[in-house]
């Protein structure tokens, strides 16, 4: 990843941490809640070797960027839209993961012409999506220890299923057999997107064939063949 070192974009009154690889099409990386861009380190050895140019930001608040006091997934698509604007990648491709899927959904609804595709994995319209123990489990961590990141995820977002219907790229939906998405709620959004594939995983969890897995990888490579997309940066 460029000598493992990490750069840095201010965007929208933030300062982001990046990890870049390879050459070639461009695709942004953006993960979950809690975590930062090192759980996609197979997805990027992948994709590098082929042939694209891979970006992994550490969303606002995350990994080595400095946290704060709330967050809102409205900010995190406009940090998204301006790193893309400021590193001046043209429609490149965007995977995200849980958090980072709900970013890539709102990005692309809100400023079309920015991205060629889209991928998301274990994404929800809004906290209804997840499986109630889940949200249970962690309403009782957040009543006993309040952590920003944890309101962000029991009370965001909120997504109308009829603005998936402006989003018109080729869109790869993603989710584990036993993940915390509900599966008619990753149906929903497959059904909601005009042009979308939707892969359910089998024995997958919401991240094992995530992190240090190969087969989100090999489904972005297979998805991104499909539907060649971006500039070469």
């Amino acid at each position: 990843m460029d000598g493992g070192a990490l750069h840095t974009v201010s965007v929208n009154h933030v300062d982001l941490h990046y990890a870049a690889a390879g050459d070639g099409p461009a695709i942004v990386l953006v993960h979950g809640n809690g975590e930062d861009h090192r759980i996609f380190e197979t997805e990027i050895r992948q994709l590098a070797a082929a042939g694209y140019r891979v970006y992994a930001p550490d969303s606002r608040g995350h990994g080595a960027n400095e946290p704060l006091p709330e967050y809102h997934y409205a900010d995190m698509a406009e940090d998204m839209y301006w790193f893309i604007r400021t590193l001046d990648l043209n429609k490149p491709a965007l995977y995200g993961h849980s958090d980072g899927g709900i970013i890539g959904l709102l990005l692309a609804i809100r400023h079309p012409e920015a991205l060629g595709a889209l991928a998301v994995s274990g994404a929800n319209l809004s906290p209804a999506g997840l499986v109630p123990s889940f949200v249970e489990e962690y309403a009782e961590k957040n009543r006993r220890d309040p952590d920003p990141l944890i309101t962000l995820m029991l009370t965001e977002p909120h997504i109308d299923p009829e603005e998936l219907r402006s989003v018109t790229i080729p869109v790869l939906v993603t989710a584990g057999e036993n993940d915390l998405i509900l599966r008619e709620e990753t149906e929903r959004i497959g059904n909601g997107l005009p042009n979308a594939k939707v892969v359910i995983v089998p024995d997958a969890d919401h991240g094992s064939y995530i992190a240090g897995s190969e087969i989100m990888g090999r489904l972005l490579i297979d998805f991104l063949g499909e539907h060649e997309t971006g500039s070469i940066t």
